[in-house]
């Protein structure tokens, strides 16, 4: 039985080319290890004892021609392969480094030494059924390694194929996507948001397999995220989007003899110590008391100018119309050589009122004749203060002298605003820019007229 040169050659295979353990084959072929480990010392069966043969007669031997036998294939395979795995026989192949193959053939895995024998046995004239059979593979991929080293080489030869992943899958990225946007719930899973592990229970629920990291690989190539939400305003005005169109086309069609202002009260705040970030020493600890006594009160009212970024403010006793008038009233007279100035500010109950609307009307009738521009309320939509340019400005103000102050008065607080608005304006002066182009001081959000951002800081009271 172990004398087949064929099996003699496929256990050497396996364990000289594929790897193979010496126990593996052993227990494979049902055989001792001893007989496993013989073969692999010899390159082909030992045949019979030549001293158990029956003599041959003399007369035979004067007779009888002297035999040519043909080696079988199978010897010329398990000949040729054992120079080649001792070294002996570097075939030479016109324009290829036949090194290069050789060198793979150990210590590589068994994918990349079938390739190699496969070209270097083409190369010595095995033909393509008998690598086939001596390799044990199909012919159609001895043909395939074949042309891939006669197209490309070496490098064609040994290139990986490229394989599809899972995450490049369209109906398993369709899956999960199915599942991202459908509440956990409607999925048996008692959560209100989703989870790696929860995704993958559902997935199978549907049939489709997947670890942790093919998801995860989904998920984030799409720019999915698992972050904290952030408390924000949102408007609940049922005429928000027509609104919104009706700013943007304003504000897009701005004449340069027009003006756009964005207005809005900061405060009441109390005068006293303030929280925030101070530099202190190594061994000082900041603290603000729980309990102060007031050092008065303050009410600002500010309308912010869009396209020069010039604040205008002054200082109230209350929120209310009155108020509102007055404030038209001021910027109807700093701007009296515009032709037409927008008032835009939120749904407050003081900046609908009737009385307002009653100023406007009644001002906008004598305005051309007193060569004053005329007024037209843009409100903006119902609870979307986010919209309010001006609160970015309010935000970088309580940041940059607010926040971390302690004021003396009410006059001292006042002084220090005052200066702020100053210094602010004085640098748009110098280098105009339109809100939003350019940020000032410490304003942490755009003051910029944005959809998609909060112009409010809801860090900066």
């Amino acid at each position: 039985m172990y004398s087949n040169p064929k099996q003699w050659a496929e256990i050497r295979r396996r364990v000289l080319l594929r790897g193979e353990s010496v126990g593996s084959v052993s227990r494979s072929e049902r055989m001792s290890r001893n007989t496993v480990k013989k073969i692999l010392k010899l390159e082909a069966p030992p045949g019979y004892d030549k001293s158990k043969r029956k003599p041959q007669s003399k007369l035979a031997k004067e007779v009888a021609p002297p035999a040519v036998a043909k080696p079988a294939p199978e010897s010329e395979w398990n000949s040729w392969l054992s120079e080649i795995e001792r070294g002996r026989n570097q075939p030479e192949f016109a324009g290829v480094d036949s090194g290069q193959l050789t060198r793979m053939l150990w210590p590589h895995p068994a994918r990349l030494r079938t390739k190699a024998l496969t070209v270097l046995a083409h190369g010595k004239g095995f033909s393509q059924h008998k690598i086939s059979e001596f390799l044990g593979i199909s012919v159609n991929t001895v043909r395939k390694y074949l042309v891939a080293y006669r197209l490309s080489g070496t490098a064609g030869l040994f290139a990986r194929a490229p394989r599809e992943k899972k995450s490049d899958d369209p109906r398993f990225r369709a899956s999960i996507f199915r599942l991202l946007h459908e509440p956990p719930s409607l999925s048996g899973i008692n959560r209100s948001v989703w989870r790696l592990i929860d995704l993958r229970h559902a997935l199978e629920l549907q049939g489709v397999s997947a670890c942790h990291e093919t998801i995860l690989q989904v998920i984030k190539s799409a720019g999915y995220r698992w972050r904290s939400a952030k408390v924000v305003l949102t408007s609940t005005d049922p005429e928000y989007r027509e609104k919104l169109e009706h700013l943007q086309s304003i504000l897009g069609a701005l004449l340069p003899s027009e003006r756009f202002f964005s207005i809005d009260e900061y405060g009441p705040f109390a005068i006293k110590m303030k929280g925030g970030r101070w530099l202190v020493g190594p061994d000082e600890s900041p603290s603000v008391p729980q309990w102060q006594k007031s050092k008065g009160w303050l009410i600002l009212t500010a309308a912010l100018e869009l396209s020069t970024n010039q604040v205008t403010h002054f200082y109230s006793t209350a929120k209310n119309t009155n108020e509102m008038i007055r404030m038209i009233g001021t910027l109807v007279e700093e701007y009296k050589t515009t032709t037409k100035l927008f008032i835009s500010w939120d749904a407050a109950s003081w900046h609908m009122s009737k009385a307002l609307v009653s100023f406007i009307d009644e001002h906008n009738e004598v305005a051309i004749d007193n060569s004053r521009p005329t007024v037209e309320l843009v409100p903006l939509p119902a609870s979307a203060q986010f919209l309010n340019v001006i609160e970015s400005v309010f935000s970088g103000m309580a940041r940059s002298i607010i926040h971390g102050s302690n004021y003396e008065s009410k006059d001292a607080a006042i002084q220090a605003i005052n200066l702020y608005f100053e210094e602010r304006n004085g640098n748009f002066k110098v280098n105009p820019r339109r809100a939003g182009n350019k940020i000032w001081g410490k304003e942490r959000s755009p003051s910029e007229f944005s959809s998609s951002h909060n112009c409010k800081d809801p860090a900066y009271r």
